[in-house]
């Protein structure tokens, strides 16, 4: 049994790798507690391991703007939608390392910029119904003016546009519906809440 912290339970009857690849699928039988009470029935459920990630918002409050980086991407294309996407800057946690370390590193790779002062947004599960990864969003201080070009990592196929905007821009885009992965609609929707205290503590 798996204790819940409220003594809810899951019982993991059974569990094998079925797919190990450049990700890894899991199978699962397992019971859980009912809101009623008891345990459920055994259900089979396939668990995608994707590893855990660290998202950055790269933000220039001396001149009011943000950096994004577009992308192409498999699981848009899949999904039928526009296959290179604005984003904000994201990388995996490799063991051993700490979440701001890897904010810092992928932006460097991904940017070319320099990370100042970091302020966490949330730590959330991307897609709780059948994948295990976690995201710690940042937002980070950068200098915009060096932003722009082509970045990545060639060995790693990356092939990354980064570009400045102003941040009443990004929002506007973020309002039309031209940002659509979640970590960067939360991040930009976080500045806007945040916008004005956040530019008090760091231009003080």
């Amino acid at each position: 049994m798996v204790p819940a912290d409220d003594g809810r339970e899951v019982r993991v009857v059974d569990s094998e790798t079925v797919y190990d690849g450049y990700f890894r699928v899991d199978r699962y039988l397992l019971q859980h507690s009912l809101h009623g009470g008891g345990l459920g029935q055994v259900v089979s459920r396939e668990v995608f391991e994707r590893g855990h990630v660290v998202g950055l918002l790269p933000v220039d409050l001396r001149n009011d703007q943000v950096v994004l980086i577009e992308q192409f991407r498999p699981g848009a294309l899949a999904a039928g939608w526009e296959a290179w996407l604005w984003e904000c800057v994201a990388g995996v946690i490799e063991p051993g390392e700490q979440p701001d370390e890897v904010a810092r590193r992928e932006c460097s790779e991904e940017t070319g910029l320099t990370v100042g002062r970091l302020e966490l947004v949330a730590r959330y599960l991307n897609s709780p119904g059948a994948c295990s990864e976690t995201m710690h969003l940042f937002v980070g201080e950068v200098d915009a003016g060096a932003a722009g070009g082509v970045f990545g990592l060639a060995d790693e196929g990356e092939d990354i546009l980064v570009k400045a905007m102003s941040v009443t821009d990004a929002l506007n885009e973020l309002e039309a519906g031209r940002i659509v992965n979640s970590k960067t609609v939360i991040a930009l929707q976080w500045l806007a809440l945040h916008h004005d205290d956040l530019r008090s503590r760091w231009l003080a």
